[in-house]
C-alpha cells in the first residue's frame, strides 16, 4: 500500500508522513510545486501515473482573513482542488482522505456539533472549505473520508502553540490571549494517527471529527503551553474577542462531537484529551524552538 499526500510541505502533510514513516508505510509527499490540485488534468495525469492505495489531501488555502479577499483563490484550491483530487482518485480506485475544518459550521451553538448538524460558515474560508467537502462527495463518495479537525498544532510550520512557546521562552512582556473563543487543540501526530488507523481498519466512508477531547479558550491552551515551557503565566491577560478586530470573523464555539467514534463497529476510540496530548508534544515544540531562535 502506498500513500499520497498532497499538500506534504505544509504543518499536516509533514505530521503524517513522520507517522507513516515511522509505522513503515511506503509515501510519496508533494508540495504544490510539484502538484497543482487546481489542475484537474495534471491532478489525474499525475494520480493515473503513480497509481497509489490512499491520497491523503492536505492541501489548502489556509489563510483564513486573506480568504475574504481573495475569494477566487481560496476557491480554486479549496473546492474546486478538493473535487479535483477525489476525481483523480475515483479514476485510480484510491481511498481519498481530505482534511476540512471546523470552519463549516456557524460557530453559534452550546453543546458540540455533530458530523450531520447544519453547516453554516460565515466566512469565506470556511464556505470554501464546505465547498470542497461537498465536491468530494459529489466526486467520489463511494470511497471518502473527510476530517474536520480544528486548531492544529505541532513542531513544524506556524501555529499558535509556536507562538506561545516562542514568546513564553524568549519574551518578557504581557500576552494578551483571547478567552471567549472555545475549541480543541488537536495535535497533528494524534490527527496523523487517527487517519492511518481509520484507513487501516477499513472504517465505514464517510465525515468525521478529528480533534482532540475535551475543550479550552485560546487564553486555557495558552496558559498550558507557558507551564509547560516554564514561562511566567502572570504575563498572560485574558481578552474578551471584541478587542481583535479583523476580517474574518472567527467561531465562537467550535467544539466537534466524537460520538460517531463511539458508535458500535467504529473500532477506533475518540482521540485522547487535548491537554495530554499537549504534554506530549510540547518537549519537542519546545527544542524546536529553541533550534530555531
Amino acid at each position: 500500500m502506498t500513500w499520497l499526500i498532497v499538500g506534504g510541505e505544509g504543518q499536516f502533510g509533514k505530521a503524517i508522513a513522520f507517522v507513516l514513516r515511522e509505522r513503515g508505510i511506503e509515501f510519496r509527499a508533494l508540495g504544490s510545486g510539484a502538484l497543482d490540485i487546481r489542475s484537474e488534468v495534471f491532478s489525474k495525469q499525475y494520480v493515473s501515473d503513480m497509481r497509489p492505495s490512499v491520497i491523503v489531501n492536505a492541501a489548502a488555502w489556509t489563510d483564513v482573513d486573506g480568504a475574504e479577499t481573495s475569494q477566487d483563490q481560496a476557491y480554486a484550491v479549496n473546492a474546486m482542488g478538493a473535487g479535483n483530487l477525489a476525481a483523480a482518485a475515483k479514476n485510480v480506485g484510491a481511498i481519498f482522505v481530505h482534511l476540512s475544518t471546523d470552519y463549516v459550521f456557524s460557530g453559534l451553538s452550546e453543546k458540540p456539533w455533530q458530523e450531520d448538524d447544519l453547516c453554516a460558515p460565515t466566512t469565506i474560508y470556511g464556505k470554501s472549505k464546505l465547498a470542497g467537502e461537498m465536491s468530494v462527495l459529489k466526486e467520489y463518495i463511494e470511497r471518502s473520508y473527510i476530517f474536520r479537525t480544528a486548531w492544529l498544532y505541532s513542531s513544524w510550520g506556524k501555529n499558535f502553540a509556536k507562538t506561545m512557546t516562542q514568546l513564553s521562552i524568549n519574551g518578557d512582556g504581557e500576552v494578551r490571549v483571547v478567552d471567549d473563543q472555545i475549541g480543541q487543540p488537536t495535535f497533528a501526530i494524534d490527527l496523523a494517527h487517527q487517519i492511518i488507523d481509520t484507513v487501516f481498519k477499513s472504517l465505514q466512508f464517510g465525515i468525521f471529527h478529528g480533534t482532540n477531547s475535551g475543550q479550552g479558550s485560546w487564553f486555557d491552551f495558552a496558559h498550558e503551553i507557558f507551564i509547560a515551557s516554564g514561562g511566567s503565566i502572570d504575563r498572560l491577560v485574558a481578552i474578551n474577542s471584541s478587542e481583535i478586530i479583523r476580517p474574518a470573523a472567527r467561531p465562537h464555539y467550535s467544539v466537534l462531537g466524537h460520538e460517531k467514534w463511539s458508535s458500535a463497529g467504529t473500532f477506533v476510540a475518540p482521540m485522547r484529551d487535548w491537554r495530554v496530548a499537549l504534554s506530549e508534544a510540547m518537549p519537542k515544540i519546545i527544542s524546536t524552538i529553541r533550534v530555531e531562535g
